[in-house]
């Protein structure tokens, strides 16, 4: 079920942009972006209570032991965050990853970072644009902000005003302070080898039996 999980996710989340960004469309093709995302909701549901039957370990226990999917199943927007996982099975097609630990955590922290940022950018922008005194105006302004939050800088220009946006606001801090500091941990870890591989190395020189 990984890879129709993985288009149903592709799917919800394609129906709820078209949703939030379309309001000049018919309403027929709103309203079919509508059931689509309903739909795709529905079969994340069925294949979480067909997980929970098929686990024999109970409804509460799974849910401790399985949080994340659950909390994927409460908010829906977050199952795009498949794709990472089919990524993952494309680096390891011969049962060994493509690339090194650090720059799969790079391009794993990329894209969760881009998938989550646009999923908060258009639940803000939904939440936003028409509310009383919101500086998020337009998607752009969503998406400005979304980069803003996750990068951690906050630069203050655009913020949300309703509940649902700075409740948004607060999960997106969470997984920028997090994805940051994988990255860049990552990343040093990185340059920290490199720069030791070349100083054990040496100077040609220095090597034994040199002359």
């Amino acid at each position: 079920m990984e890879t129709p999980l993985t288009v149903m996710a592709l799917v919800f989340l394609a129906g709820y942009a078209v949703r939030i960004l379309g309001h000049h469309l018919p309403t027929a093709l709103l309203d079919l972006c509508l059931a689509l995302t309903f739909a795709a909701w529905a079969v994340f549901l069925v294949d979480y209570v067909v997980r929970v039957r098929l686990s024999g370990i109970g409804l509460l226990r799974f849910v401790r032991h399985h949080l994340l999917d659950t909390v994927v199943v409460v908010l829906p927007l977050l199952r795009p965050l498949r794709v990472v996982s089919v990524y993952d099975r494309v680096q390891r097609r011969r049962d060994k990853p493509r690339l090194s630990l650090y720059a799969r955590v790079m391009a794993y922290g990329g894209m969760t970072a881009g998938l989550l940022g646009f999923a908060g950018a258009l639940t803000v922008y939904h939440f936003e644009y028409t509310a009383p005194g919101a500086t998020i105006l337009t998607f752009g302004d969503s998406v400005w902000w979304a980069c803003a939050t996750l990068a951690t800088v906050g630069y203050g220009d655009v913020t949300p005003v309703t509940p649902m946006g700075r409740l948004t606001a607060v999960g997106m801090m969470g997984v920028g302070l997090a994805l940051l500091g994988a990255v860049t941990g990552s990343f040093s870890s990185w340059l920290i080898q490199a720069f030791t591989r070349e100083d054990e190395k040496g100077p040609p020189g220095n090597s034994p039996g040199a002359s």
